[in-house]
Order: C-alpha cells, then sequence, then structure tokens
C-alpha cells in the first residue's frame, strides 16, 4: 500500500499542503485495508482495556462528519461513542468547563469521539469572547494537565484539525446552501465565523504549539480533498494503535 505521509509534526496550518489529493481508486483500495486495521486494533484495545479517545477540531465544512463516519463505520458499535459538542446547556455552564467532557471520556475498552471538544475554550471561547484572556490563557495548562490524567489511566489520545482554504470553505457553503438535503447544516453563524478567519488560525496555531505533546500529539489533516483526509485520519489512528497495543 502506497502510504500517505503523516503530518503529524506540522503545528502551523500555513506550512500544510492543501493540493494533496488521491484517486477515488486509490481511496477505495486503502480505505477498505484501514477499515479492517482499525476493526482489528479496536477489539485489541478492547481485550487489554485501554480507553481510545478521538477529538476532531477544524474550520466548519471541513469534513469532520465524514471523517468520523469512516472511522467508526468498522467499529463494532457497542465499543464506540460519538459526541457532538456545541454551547453548553444551563446546568453545564454552572461547572468548570471541564466538567462536561469528564462525563464523556471513554471507559475501558471503548472509544471515544469528540466532534469538537474541550479545546473550544482556546477556539471559540478566546476569539468570540466568552472566556476573558486570563481564562483561556490558563486553559492550556488545565487541558494538558487533564490529556495527562487520561493517559495516567491508560487512555489513549489521537487529536486531529481537518484544515481547508478559505476559498475551499466558500464553496462548500454555497454547495451546502444550494442542496435541499445540507441546507439545514449552513447557519448565519458559519458565516460570520468566516470574518474572523485570522483570529481563529492564530488561537488554532497558538493551541497546537501549547498542547502537542509525544502522547497527545496534534495530526493537522490537509482536507481540501476528502478522500486524503479521510485517510490520513484513518492511517494516524491505525499507526498510534498498532504502537500503543502492539
Amino acid at each position: 500500500m502506497k502510504e500517505i505521509s503523516l503530518k503529524s509534526r506540522i503545528l502551523n496550518l500555513s506550512q500544510l499542503d492543501l493540493r494533496l489529493a488521491l484517486s477515488n481508486d486509490e481511496y477505495q483500495i486503502q480505505m477498505k485495508e484501514l477499515k479492517n486495521k482499525v476493526r482489528e486494533l479496536t477489539f485489541l484495545a478492547k481485550s487489554k482495556n485501554r480507553p481510545i479517545l478521538v477529538v476532531f477540531e477544524g474550520w466548519d465544512a471541513a469534513g469532520k462528519g465524514g471523517a468520523i463516519r469512516r472511522l467508526t463505520s468498522e467499529i463494532d458499535p457497542r465499543l464506540f461513542e460519538v459526541h457532538n459538542i456545541s454551547a453548553p446547556n444551563s446546568e453545564e455552564i454552572q461547572h468548570h468547563y471541564l466538567w462536561r467532557f469528564w462525563n464523556r471520556i471513554p471507559k475501558v475498552g471503548h472509544v471515544g469521539i469528540f466532534d469538537r471538544s474541550y479545546y473550544g475554550r482556546v477556539l471559540v471561547e478566546r476569539v468570540e469572547g466568552f472566556a476573558n484572556k486570563s481564562e483561556w490563557e490558563r486553559a492550556y495548562e488545565e487541558i494538558f494537565l487533564f490529556e495527562e490524567q487520561l493517559q495516567s489511566f491508560g487512555t489513549i489520545i489521537l487529536k486531529f484539525w481537518l484544515h481547508i482554504s478559505f476559498e475551499e470553505q466558500f464553496n462548500r457553503f454555497e454547495a451546502r446552501k444550494n442542496d435541499p438535503l445540507k441546507r439545514w447544516k449552513l447557519t448565519d453563524e458559519d458565516w460570520r465565523n468566516r470574518d474572523k478567519w485570522p483570529m481563529y488560525e492564530e488561537a488554532a496555531n497558538e493551541m497546537f504549539v501549547k498542547t502537542d505533546s509525544p502522547k497527545a500529539p496534534w495530526h493537522l489533516v490537509p482536507a481540501n480533498d476528502k478522500y486524503f483526509a479521510r485517510l490520513m485520519v484513518l492511517e494516524a489512528v491505525t499507526k498510534r494503535l498498532e504502537e500503543e497495543l502492539e
């Protein structure tokens, strides 16, 4: 199999090559093999009582949902749960921001997937002013220690940022707007967030540098081509699980 070069040590979005792409034939061949590996490795993690936490962040319309569906398609449904994270509810907002994530971490032998995550503290909450400067600056260490505690419990952590260009996001927004089956995915907030793209990019790049670690590395995924992005995610997952479990 022709391997995709993993860019896990790149920690700045401007350094990603968004031209990377795969043909449909390459995609289908490699996807089948990687899905089989994911299924086998998650069963192995179950036998060894190792929890797996997979975090997905990235731009609106970058393809997080599609990547998650391909990742979970061959995992035993009894072994995984996907958490779609939005704004905290009235109860959650009364607690420390990590409280609602502690309540969702995977139990031994299971896979927990966050579609957006506790990193919102240093992304949307920082950019939109929902957390003040001292709060989001303090969050880097809080998140680092949070993940360190999960690792000491045996949790395998993978973190992905799906990156697309400003122009590609516009094209995907327009496609959603014109598709009756996908129009519901597009909100006024999505359009407003585009106006703050440079602020979000600055926050993301700082987040990568301050929260990347050998045991919880960031994988920055070029996602203009959805085939390439999905395969890169699965390849990173299988490579990491093999290292941790075998």
